[in-house]
């Protein structure tokens, strides 16, 4: 029986080969070395280029701050160069971008390739007998040592496809989602925008009284350690004097820095340079609209528009596509490809040929995991309906407790605002009573600390009505601003826009009834004297200056005298002296514009008989305030 002798492999090949191996390793093992990589810490140089490049790019390509900002202008340079909303349209535009990507999964593949292929030594070869087991012909070759190859296929796997299909309506869904935060962001952009101003430009608008007061304090203060030092005044009395003064600086101070934080706040958020000086333009406190009485329509409109919910929505769809992806790729999947090739190889009969080819397969065994799946499944549609019914609970919650916060911030700036005016009267008969008296000098500072005090207190109420309202705003889920807005506008041309529109005032959160207090409308003043003989030394125009001054920090506007409109006429009566002191009363006669008659009213005091202007400016400013609401009564009709 014949036998099939193997090959013999030549000793000199063998060496040849190890010889070969061992000069290369070296070589390898030198090339690797030389490619080790070690930790390499930043240096204090790249630190400190980045930052330096950071910052100039933080502020960069901002339009500059011309003139005064108003609520809208801040709302406005807020949307354009806020860096978190940056953020977020740029994760917008990613998953946009990863979007569009994702569909060209679904396309086939075509790859096209070409080489050289070369070799050291003929690749030729010798056949053997099966039967024999002796060679049958001489060594020969069909291959050339040297040979070029190119390739073109076109495949397609039709269970890829389908697999890739449901990932590109994944990352559609991705994208919403991704859109759904940046909504959220910019309404919450507007929140914090709108409360931060308004405390922001209240505290402004008290900032020169607030110096004035504080000045006077001071002025005091060492005043009384002079007196202290000279042994004018009992040390006792002196301290316990100077311990209420530095307590109203104190005061003042908390006040006005509670309200100065704002301003940094608004500046983050319009990413203006921390050190960048700006004012705001002073307004009106805007008004304020009574809720809609029906909250029930409030929370079906939440339910509809928050954000959170949509993209509740869009993860409910993407857990369904990653399903049936997965089911998809549990088929069998059928595999296609076609395409021309092309061998230099000269020893060849044919150098070009086109091939074919067809591919059907199965993992058979990833049907076991499909009850596992299918279970898997039914969970998470469960958790995402939970989760879901969890959210719109809490959103109606929400919407409950931002209408009950801004019913509530109404009334606490109704009440401040009744607060504010007792104590600007409690200051006016402070200042009408003022003498050179040390404990008189207290008494009116501590006043006149308290109606300031009133007055920020009243500010911050009002911010905090405002910045409860656009939280009501907010937990409905509506937009501050129809369509789509882009970085193309202008701060001007966005202004503008935002100029026509308030969340405030939105008819699907609030109704058209005004609740806060009526505005007063604005007045001529004329006051009426005496004799000159009876008021020596009298600055009249020193008063009336006081008297528009308190009407002014009621938000009162005083036309001039010949302007057109409501008429306020204040007349003096003064009696004779008597025990050093002077009876005196201020009438006070109301015309509304068409001259017709408003009202009467009176305020009386007791007047040192030596009379002064400070003395004097104070009781007329006493007369008004005790008046003011009065003065609503000339808008009526006669």
């Amino acid at each position: 029986m014949n036998t099939v002798q193997p090959m013999q492999i030549s000793k000199p090949g063998i060496r040849h080969s190890l010889l070969l191996a061992f000069g290369v390793l070296p070589a390898v093992l030198l090339l690797l070395g030389g490619c080790a990589v070690t930790p390499k810490p930043l240096t204090e140089t790249d630190i400190q280029n980045r930052v330096a490049a950071d910052k100039e790019v933080m502020f960069a390509g901002q339009e500059a701050v011309t003139g005064p900002i108003s609520l809208e202008e801040a709302m406005a340079r807020a949307l354009k160069y806020n860096l978190d909303l940056r953020l977020k349209m740029m994760e917008s535009a990613l998953s946009s971008s990863q979007a569009d990507l994702s569909k060209y999964d679904m396309l086939p593949n075509l790859v096209a390739s070409a080489g050289y292929v070369s070799r050291s030594n003929e690749s030729g070869g010798t056949s053997v007998s099966l039967s024999t087991g002796e060679v049958s012909l001489e060594s020969s070759t069909s291959q050339e040592r040297e040979r070029q190859l190119a390739r073109a296929e076109f495949s397609w796997n039709i269970l890829d496809f389908g697999v890739s299909y449901y990932r590109a309506r994944q990352q559609a869904d991705h994208y919403l989602i991704a859109e759904e935060n940046r909504r959220k962001v910019v309404q919450t952009l507007l929140q914090d925008v709108r409360s931060a101003y308004w405390r922001a430009m209240e505290a402004q608008r008290l900032a020169r009284l607030a110096d004035q007061l504080d000045g006077r304090i001071r002025t005091a203060l060492e005043r009384s350690r002079a007196s202290e030092t000279q042994g004018l005044v009992p040390p006792r009395e002196a301290l316990a004097y100077q311990r209420l003064m530095l307590d109203a600086v104190s005061l003042i101070n908390a006040r006005r820095q509670e309200l100065d934080l704002a301003r940094r706040e608004l500046s983050a958020l319009m990413n203006t340079p921390p050190d960048m000086a700006f004012t705001l333009v002073e307004r009106d406190e805007a008004p304020l609209l009574a809720v809609r009485p029906d909250l029930a329509e409030l929370e079906d409109l939440a339910l509809h528009n928050r954000p959170e919910l949509r993209e509740e929505d869009y993860k409910a769809r993407i857990s369904t596509s990653e399903t049936r992806r997965m089911l998809l790729a549990m088929l069998p999947g059928l595999g296609i490809s076609a395409g021309p090739s092309y061998d230099s190889n000269t020893y060849l009969e044919n150098s070009s040929w086109f091939e074919a080819n067809l591919q059907a397969s199965w993992n058979v065994l990833r049907l076991l995991a499909l009850p596992s799946l299918l279970n898997a499944r039914e969970a998470q549609v469960t958790t995402d309906e939970a989760r879901r019914l969890a959210l719109s609970m809490a959103i109606i919650t929400q919407v409950r407790v931002a209408a009950g916060r801004y019913q509530l911030a109404l009334e606490n700036l109704e009440i401040s605002r009744e607060s504010s005016a007792v104590d600007q009267r409690i200051a006016s008969f402070a200042r009408a009573g003022a003498s050179t008296r040390t404990d008189t000098e207290l008494e009116l500072i501590r006043a006149e600390v308290k109606a300031l005090n009133s007055a920020y207190q009243q500010a911050s109420s009002y911010a905090a009505a405002q910045a409860a309202a656009a939280r009501l705003h907010n937990s409905v889920g509506l937009d501050a601003l129809p369509g789509e807005q882009t970085l193309a506008l202008s701060v001007r041309e966005l202004a503008a826009q935002l100029a026509t529109l308030s969340t405030t005032a939105d008819p699907a959160v609030f109704s058209g009834t005004p609740v806060q207090a009526k505005a007063l409308p604005p007045v001529r003043l004329e006051l009426r004297w005496p004799n000159k003989a009876d008021i020596p030394g009298i600055d009249t125009r020193m008063v009336h200056e006081a008297v528009q001054a308190i009407l002014e920090r009621n938000r009162v506007q005083v036309l001039g005298p010949e302007e057109q409109g409501a008429k306020v006429v204040m007349t003096l009566k003064l009696d004779k002296e008597k025990d050093t002191i002077r009876k005196a009363l201020w009438q006070l006669d109301l015309s509304r514009r068409d001259g017709s008659p408003a009202g009467q009213g009176e305020y009386a005091s007791a007047l040192p008989a030596a009379l002064d202007s400070a003395t004097m400016s104070a009781f007329a400013e006493a007369a008004m305030v005790a008046h003011l609401q009065k003065l609503e009564t000339l808008d009526e009709k006669p």
